[in-house]
């Protein structure tokens, strides 16, 4: 090959495509994915930075990119099923057939 049929060669070659990343969610701002493909659905274009973290704290509102914070916290609450204690003191677990007051864990979480 000469040189000039190499230059020729190597002047026939595409141009690269653009990279892109994007992040598609759902209706309500949730990650589904993160890609560097152009696929259908709801998507906003985002950094390489933020697209190598690929984290799931985080939710699309208003076309933009927001880290949720959550908590979560948790305390007895009475209900008809759960652990039977007495009626004065929690701490003490007491059969189905005395006097009880059935209690269970609650979780709230949020963000």
């Amino acid at each position: 090959m000469t040189p000039e049929e190499f230059y020729a060669a190597l002047g026939n070659v595409p141009d690269p495509s653009p990279v892109f990343y994007r992040l598609y969610h759902d209706r309500e701002g949730v990650p589904l994915f993160y890609s560097m493909e152009d696929l259908p659905g709801t998507y906003i274009e985002i950094d390489q930075q933020t697209w190598q973290r690929n984290a799931s704290n985080v939710r699309v509102r208003n076309g933009r990119l927001v880290t949720v914070t959550w908590y979560s916290g948790a305390k007895l609450v009475p209900c008809d099923s759960g652990t039977p204690c007495a009626p004065t003191d929690v701490a003490i677990v007491v059969s189905d057939s005395e006097p009880h007051t059935k209690w269970s864990r609650q979780t709230y979480e949020g963000n």
